[in-house]
């Protein structure tokens, strides 16, 4: 079984991107980890250039900055890298820029694609994610997230990024994908304030014109983290390749949870969510088999 890691990058240093560990965590499962550098104002070839690996192999792109809307940027990117994978990869692991898969899972991902390559209708492996808000110390508990994602796909040329590169699909089609039990670190919200807000003013021109930019600059000062309704301390532990991150840039964030009020609507769905562990209008861009 021959196993290809893709990802995309721009900008890691100025976004403050932990893409370092996010190649590290792929090396263990991955036989070639295809990184595709994007035009940077930064070193970030030279942080995946520093990687002690004979397995990356890096690749440069220029981004089509004309394309504003849905950011469909980022899922062209995201399928010139797939397609710099191996010709004879059975199985493509994708991961984002923000993304850390902790070595705990290792196991359990390498015997799913052992376990799966033969039944050709598995078309795809979905995660469960952690999304760290803030910082190192709380994950967002809040309906607004995604539960689960597709991260390993069959190399097939008709599998395609989907929209702004969260999923895949086939001919336009959902996935047909089993779960597994593995997750996904997501660390995209774990920023200083000013980087967050740096970050949100830049990537909103992947979406939307000059003149709503524009809009929005007048009313958006700083990062406003206390714009969640929920949050629950995180008692696990980091990937190993995380340690060093968490320990240098583990700012001092302190939520309020007394002003983490939910609308009537999405109390009574998060109790039932609570209860159940059912989301009442989840969407799911894939077909669970």
């Amino acid at each position: 079984m021959f196993v290809s890691g893709f990802t995309i990058v721009r900008n890691a240093e100025k976004y403050d991107y932990p893409v370092v560990e996010s190649i590290l965590s792929l090396l263990p499962i991955c036989d070639e980890v295809i990184v595709l550098v994007g035009q940077s104002e930064d070193n970030t070839l030279g942080l995946i250039q520093a990687i002690n690996s004979n397995k990356i192999k890096i690749h440069h792109s220029i981004w089509d900055d004309s394309l504003r809307e849905g950011g469909a940027v980022l899922a062209l990117e995201t399928d010139k890298a797939k397609k710099l994978v191996n010709p004879k990869a059975d199985w493509c692991f994708y991961i984002q820029a923000d993304e850390v898969v902790n070595e705990v899972y290792n196991h359990n991902i390498l015997a799913a694609m052992q376990k799966y390559a033969p039944q050709k209708e598995v078309e795809g492996l979905l995660f469960s994610y952690q999304h760290f808000f803030g910082n190192f110390n709380y994950v967002a508990k809040s309906r607004g997230f995604y539960r689960h994602e597709i991260r390993i796909i069959r190399n097939l040329p008709n599998i395609q990024s989907y929209k702004d590169a969260q999923g895949f699909r086939k001919d336009g089609k959902k996935l047909k994908v089993k779960k597994i039990e593995a997750e996904i670190f997501h660390y995209g919200w774990v920023r200083l304030p000013e980087i967050m807000k740096q970050k949100i003013k830049d990537f909103h021109q992947l979406w939307h014109s000059d003149n709503w930019i524009a809009e929005q600059e007048k009313t958006i000062n700083e990062f406003d983290y206390s714009e969640i309704d929920s949050l629950v301390e995180f008692k696990g532990k980091h990937p190993a390749c995380m340690e060093v991150r968490v320990a240098q840039k583990n700012w001092n964030y302190q939520p309020n949870f007394k002003r983490m009020k939910k609308q009537l609507k999405d109390s009574l769905l998060f109790w039932v969510e609570q209860k159940t562990g059912y989301r009442i209008g989840e969407y799911k861009n894939y077909q669970i088999i």
